[in-house]
């Protein structure tokens, strides 16, 4: 189910079914001479939108643009990088209009930059952008002194748990969560990234191009297959089936 395809009856039964919102945030980024500039984001979204045939979720639009950095090429190169404040600030638009709007689980799913499940720029700017909003939006409906209230003294008996309120109600998680990239491997624009990218969408790899760049970080895409992308893809799959409740 896409949310840009429902209509108002969509939503309000998806609503009354707690079902999760998934937005996949990504880049339009340099990823060498063979894969395409929105790597990121087609990953991120692919992965989601096959989850949909096994889950009952609500696909989002992805976020195209995000904070790329021009760590691996600048804008000549195709790049387009959103400053991490402005980013931030977007992103609270967004998850702000969905609580707000009724929906209670909303998941912010990203490949970019996410070795080892480490935070960076765009992965801290979306989970900066989710924690403000709860915070807020919680003073908003129960006042201050929320969680110093009787009411929440079972805070810490939820945390982490299925029923982790407020802060379960938008998380962040990864494409391919740490667990995945120790089973495979994990890079930007080599041997792995390449092959998931191949094993979603094959048009978006051209392992024929390689030469056409020496870059250090995609000489091991010469390695790459759509046997190992799918490995890592069904692996993900299982992942995020689990982690999207």
């Amino acid at each position: 189910m896409k949310l840009e395809y429902m209509m108002t009856r969509d939503f309000q039964q998806a609503k009354e079914k707690n079902l999760p919102f998934v937005i996949p945030v990504g880049t339009i980024e340099w990823h060498g001479s063979h894969c395409a500039l929105g790597c990121d984001t087609m990953i991120a979204n692919d992965l989601i939108e096959k989850l949909a045939e096994k889950k009952d979720i609500v696909v989002c639009p992805p976020v195209w643009y995000g904070v790329a950095s021009y760590a691996v090429g600048g804008p000549e190169n195709g790049t387009v990088n959103i400053d991490v404040d402005v980013f931030e600030n977007y992103m609270y638009c967004i998850l702000k209009s969905m609580l707000y709007g009724g929906c209670k689980k909303i998941y912010m799913v990203i490949q970019h930059q996410y070795e080892e499940e480490n935070y960076m720029p765009m992965t801290l700017a979306c989970a900066k952008a989710a924690k403000k909003l709860i915070m807020e939006y919680m003073e908003d409906k129960f006042g201050k002194g929320w969680w110093g209230s009787n009411s929440f003294s079972s805070y810490y008996d939820n945390l982490g748990s299925d029923s982790d309120f407020p802060f379960g109600m938008i998380k962040v998680i990864p494409a391919l969560a740490k667990e995945v990239q120790h089973a495979t491997g994990y890079d930007h624009a080599g041997k792995y990234e390449s092959s998931v990218l191949m094993a979603l969408d094959s048009e978006a790899v051209k392992l024929d191009r390689l030469p056409e760049s020496d870059s250090w970080f995609t000489q091991s895409a010469y390695e790459a297959n759509s046997e190992l992308g799918q490995k890592m893809v069904d692996l993900a799959l299982e992942d995020l089936y689990n982690k999207i409740k």
